[in-house]
């Protein structure tokens, strides 16, 4: 999803990135501490350290500092989400219980990281609103690629346009703030009822 991820299909603890080379090391720990402390929050120092990397090694990997660094760590976060959103809805044929399937395990991950692991590209997005661009521009282009995601199994339903582009944009909308509401009560509950609510809209269109 966002960091190497172990068999619940939530991201592993930043020990499981020891077998990554240096520069895919480096990545796993950047997308890891942008997702709990965000932009602002995260040193290129602490990732030095975390990644057991030297400083040297991350200029080497990526010259332009932290933005390059983090813009490259949020497309890797952006694209392990991706995929395994995917993975997930392609294990259930009907639609609205793909989706179900998906809220049900991104609530039992969430739950198992102790409500820690949400959203690989939240934090970062709304702290770094209207301060830089760059960074914007990549986490607007990881929300498009989970709605595509969906997008794609509705279609592949049967659901016409513009009925399916306009689900997956709510679809997830929706998880956005539900997932949020979880972390903040400490209860997957939120996820799990907007998943239900979710999978109901769905049958209102076969």
């Amino acid at each position: 999803m966002q960091t190497p991820q172990d068999g619940t299909g939530h991201p592993a603890p930043a020990d499981a990135t020891a077998a990554l080379g240096t520069r895919d090391r480096i990545l796993a720990t950047t997308a890891r501490l942008l997702q709990h402390q965000g932009y602002e929050g995260t040193g290129i120092k602490q990732i030095a350290r975390e990644a057991k990397a030297t400083l040297g090694s991350v200029y080497h990997f990526f010259p332009g500092g932290k933005q390059e660094l983090a813009m490259e760590a949020l497309q890797h976060g952006d694209r392990e989400f991706a995929e395994l959103l995917r993975t997930v809805l392609a294990t259930v044929e009907d639609p609205a219980d793909a989706v179900l399937a998906a809220v049900d395990a991104f609530a039992d991950a969430l739950r198992a990281s102790g409500w820690t692991d949400g959203c690989p590209v939240t934090t970062t997005a709304l702290e770094t609103t209207g301060t830089s661009p760059e960074i914007q521009e990549v986490c607007a282009a990881a929300f498009r690629s989970w709605q595509d995601a969906v997008h794609d199994k509705l279609r592949t339903a049967g659901i016409p346009e513009p009925d399916a582009r306009e689900l997956a944009v709510t679809v997830i909308n929706t998880l956005g703030g539900a997932e949020i509401t979880a972390q903040v009560f400490r209860d997957d509950a939120p996820l799990r009822i907007a998943g239900r609510h979710l999978a109901r809209l769905i049958r209102t269109y076969r």
